[in-house]
C-alpha cells in the first residue's frame, strides 16, 4: 500500500503562484505515472497534468487545456517528489488539488484524466485564488 500525500495549497492572489508537491511513502516514483487531478466545489474531478518518465509510452507530460502555458509538473532529482508548479493562477483555479499514482511501472499517462486509471490517491490540498 503506498501512502500519498500533497502539500502546498493556500491562499493566493490572481495572476500569483503556488507550488504543490507529491510524495509517496518515500517511495522512488521514477517509471510511474503520477497525475495532478482537481475538483472544485458542485463540480466533477479533472485531470490537471501527467508526468511519467517512461520514454517508451506517451511523451513525458500532458496538461490539460486550461494548464498549459500556466502550470508545470516535475519530478526532483531523488525521484521522490513530484511538483505542480502553477503561475499565473485564476479564480476557476480554485479547487482541492489531489495527486495519484498509476501502480503499473512504465504505463505512461495514456487516459490520464480517467479517474479509474490511478491506484493511489492523496488526501487533497486546498488551493483558493482570491483577492
Amino acid at each position: 500500500q503506498l501512502h500519498v500525500a500533497e502539500s502546498g495549497g493556500g491562499l493566493v492572489q490572481p495572476g500569483g503562484s503556488l507550488t504543490l508537491s507529491c510524495s509517496a511513502s518515500g517511495r522512488n516514483l521514477g517509471g510511474y505515472a503520477i497525475a495532478w487531478f482537481r475538483q472544485a466545489p458542485g463540480k466533477e474531478r479533472e485531470g490537471v497534468s501527467c508526468l511519467a518518465e517512461s520514454v517508451l509510452k506517451d511523451g513525458r507530460t500532458v496538461y490539460s487545456e486550461s494548464a498549459a502555458g500556466r502550470f508545470a509538473t516535475s519530478i526532483d532529482n531523488a525521484k521522490s517528489t513530484v511538483y505542480l508548479q502553477m503561475n499565473t493562477l485564476k479564480p476557476e483555479d480554485t479547487a482541492v488539488y489531489y495527486c495519484a499514482v498509476d501502480a503499473i511501472f512504465g504505463a505512461g499517462c495514456a487516459e490520464y484524466t480517467t479517474y479509474d486509471k490511478f491506484d493511489y490517491w492523496g488526501q487533497g490540498t486546498q488551493v483558493t485564488v482570491s483577492s
